[in-house]
């Protein structure tokens, strides 16, 4: 025993120790030093008293239980003054529960952020508390604020730990087209927007892609879905290169897929495009996505699944990942993602490069991308193929060049 936990810390230090030299720098070495996060896997706060409460006449359903599609039927069977009720009384759950409706998650949503910058302020006024306590009070307040202006569409928010929000660009409930973009290590609430290189969070990300989207078909309706719904690794630690938190993630995320099911009406199954370890994640969540095709030959029906800057999804092929997905792969050749090794042992790595020839993935191009940030830029080949894949435009897609 003692043995194998000495070889399991060797093989996470030679993992950790790739990506620090890969990305070089004081920041980077720090990152692999950093401690395992403690995942969030059970319902949002406020849902033991929820469970409980029976002024209703009936039993409130239990969120830790309850699909989004009876979710969706609870909803729906209530009055405007039971669901306002609902969301002055449970924001949280409300804001949280898929399958709940959209414009009741916004507005419950609009409520938790409220109290939770209030309880920051408070915090931060409190003399009582250290520092760098009040510190991280004042920054907590800032990073809820942005959320609260008035355009912006939260679709779920968790304060527990780091932070967990989701956030939605155009309108849900009418798009044609949804998108989902699920983010690697390092987001939360409080790298959720990132002001000095917007591109580096993922709502950044998300408005890049909806922008594209809207140049190429203007006419097409469309939403964007940041998706910062579980607990990410921190920096290049441990958790980077395990699936553990992958794990954890990947029921949640196949519950917002349920939950858009119910509440919105695109034309094409939600396309996802998953960066870094977000790959993983999408690994995780594929064999589970149905085919919808009508057969074998009809993609219609298929989700798309778009990786891009990936240390692998957990698998050697594509033939490991199910029959409901369209798997597309890219990564540009500045992206410091290719020098982490592309193997699995004991449970750590995670598999084949989706890159490669023989893992079964569409290639498609990132040219003038650049780093492990850079594919929702302006002007990258990388960029215009999301959204056109996304859009369901296959024939614009950009290949490759044949030397590359």
């Amino acid at each position: 025993m003692h043995n194998r936990r000495r070889w399991k810390r060797v093989l996470i230090g030679a993992f950790a120790g790739c990506a620090v030299l890969a990305d070089a720098g004081a920041s980077a070495a720090a990152a692999a030093a950093s401690t395992e996060q403690l995942a969030i896997s059970t319902p949002p706060a406020g849902s033991a008293a929820w469970v409980q409460d029976h002024s209703f006449g009936r039993g409130l359903p239990d969120p830790a239980t309850t699909t989004p599609a009876a979710a969706a039927e609870f909803f729906a069977s209530l009055a405007p003054t039971e669901l306002d009720r609902l969301i002055q009384d449970y924001p949280l759950v409300v804001g949280n529960y898929d399958g709940a409706p959209l414009d009741l998650r916004y507005r419950a949503n609009k409520i938790a952020l409220a109290q939770e910058r209030d309880r920051a302020r408070a915090r931060a006024a409190d003399h009582k508390l250290d520092s760098d306590t009040r510190a991280l009070a004042v920054s907590r307040a800032n990073d809820v604020e942005h959320l609260l202006a008035p355009d912006r569409q939260i679709l779920a928010f968790d304060p527990r730990g780091r932070g967990l929000v989701t956030e939605v660009w155009g309108d849900l409930a009418d798009a044609e087209r949804i998108s989902v973009v699920v983010p690697g290590s390092d987001a939360d609430l409080g790298h959720f927007d990132q002001a000095a290189d917007p591109l580096r969070g993922p709502a950044g990300m998300a408005r890049a892609l909806h922008a594209e989207q809207r140049k190429q078909a203007p006419g097409t309706r469309t939403a964007v879905i940041a998706w910062t719904g579980y607990v990410t690794p921190s920096g290049l630690g441990p958790d980077a290169v395990t699936s553990r938190l992958a794990d954890i993630a990947a029921p949640r995320l196949q519950r917002l897929l349920a939950g858009l099911k119910e509440t919105t009406r695109p034309d094409a199954p939600p396309s996802l495009l998953c960066h870094s370890y977000g790959s993983v994640v999408c690994g995780d969540v594929a064999p589970e996505i149905p085919r919808a095709a009508a057969s074998p030959s009809d993609t219609s029906g298929l989700t798309d699944m778009m990786v891009f800057g990936s240390p692998g999804m957990g698998v050697q092929s594509t033939s490991e990942l199910g029959t409901g997905v369209h798997v597309w792969a890219t990564r540009n050749p500045s992206d410091w993602i290719a020098n982490v090794p592309y193997l699995e042992v004991g449970g750590l790595g995670h598999g084949a490069d989706p890159t490669a020839a023989g893992f079964g993935a569409e290639q498609i191009s990132s040219a003038r991308a650049a780093g492990h940030t850079g594919y929702f830029a302006t002007g990258t080949d990388s960029l215009h193929n999301f959204a056109a894949i996304s859009l369901g435009h296959y024939q614009d897609v950009v290949r490759p060049a044949a030397n590359s």
